[in-house]
């Protein structure tokens, strides 16, 4: 089979995590028969400088016109002073918007030979977890209406967070659609003791969950949720949430895995086309060193091969020589042993395209 992707590289560490990700998928197209094909697109930061916009309509047609978009990481301290409309952060929007990319999907699994990593108890990270956070990713408060008024104290900054039925209707489906393929367990986060909003999004889950009698829902406000994710990550298994929770619990999720270097995602929609991308940002500190993980990347390539050209066997083959490698114990620098030296970026790649 043959694909084309959309490839955009991005700011920062975005350049060497895409480079490890296309060695790999050629590697994994030799092995299996499958032609990749990139065209590698402008967005965020490095179109600021080039385009003086962080996304241009040419760049969104290009991506519409791929099979599925794979991003390495925008942004950086070079643009933070650029106002919101203009932020290299803004691309990504644009892309979710153009797309129609509502879901985001974020594993956050801790590897048994990385449970030294994670920063809670010995007693809670020794049993592990192995969660999935489903994440509304085109509405709520990041698209409703926004701006500035002068009130009797002086500036007022205001941002609406909005959610209709059919938004919430759909990512429940794609919510419970998933827990049915693993625990037929649903956390469903969000703050109806406060929020109207959160009273709508709990009416349609549990209108929608009389469609999936297996499935057992649990309602979960989301400052418990925040508690429960220190507590006992393991009780979790598939948690569906707005945009600005999920946007800020799957960080939380991320960092209890021992590095957020480690956690794919993918974002869908109506179509198999879909955005992956490492959850972690673009590292600017850290850019041009080669010491970048490219373990989360290489993951959303399997996340791409799965859940946008359905083949199972490939993103297995993927997964399985990540968890050797990690088990050989090789390690980046960010989940280093002590006593244990660093590979770079390219030698984790290696070893993990040696292990397909």
């Amino acid at each position: 089979m043959e694909y084309k992707l959309a490839v955009i590289e991005g700011d920062g560490i975005g350049p060497e995590i895409i480079g490890a990700a296309v060695k790999t998928l050629n590697a994994v197209g030799a092995k299996y028969g499958h032609t990749f094909t990139y065209d590698y697109v402008i967005a965020g930061g490095a179109s600021i400088d080039k385009h003086g916009v962080p996304l241009t309509d040419s760049a969104v047609e290009r991506c519409k016109a791929s099979d599925s978009v794979l991003l390495g990481a925008v942004g950086g301290y070079k643009w933070d002073t650029l106002p919101g409309h203009l932020r290299p952060e803004r691309a990504l929007l644009g892309i979710r918007k153009e797309l129609g990319l509502y879901a985001n999907i974020r594993p956050a699994k801790l590897f048994s030979v990385l449970k030294d990593a994670c920063p809670l108890k010995s007693e809670i990270s020794e049993k592990g977890f192995d969660m999935v956070i489903v994440r509304e990713l085109t509405g709520g408060i990041y698209y409703g209406e926004r701006g500035r008024e002068t009130g009797e104290d002086g500036v007022e900054a205001y941002d609406t967070e909005r959610y209709s039925e059919k938004e919430i209707d759909r990512i429940a489906r794609i919510a419970f659609d998933l827990a049915m393929r693993r625990g037929k367990k649903l956390a469903s986060v969000d703050k109806a003791n406060v929020l109207e909003s959160s009273r709508l999004w709990r009416e349609v889950v549990h209108r929608v969950a009389e469609e999936y009698p297996e499935v057992t829902v649990t309602d979960v406000l989301v400052d418990n949720a925040a508690m429960q994710l220190i507590k006992n990550p393991a009780q979790f298994d598939v948690i569906v949430t707005s945009n600005i929770f999920g946007d800020i619990l799957s960080d939380e999720a991320s960092q209890l895995t021992g590095s957020i270097g480690l956690l794919p995602s993918a974002s869908l929609g109506v179509t198999k086309c879909g955005m992956y991308e490492p959850i972690h940002g673009s590292a600017p500190d850290i850019a041009g060193k080669n010491i970048a993980n490219p373990i989360a990347t290489i993951l959303s390539l399997a996340m791409m091969l799965r859940l946008s050209f359905g083949l199972e066997l490939e993103a297995a083959a993927i997964e399985k020589a990540v968890d050797t490698t990690l088990s050989a114990g090789c390690r980046t620098s960010d989940i280093l042993d002590n006593g244990t030296a660093p590979l770079s970026c390219t030698e984790m790649t290696d070893r993990i395209i040696k292990n397909l």
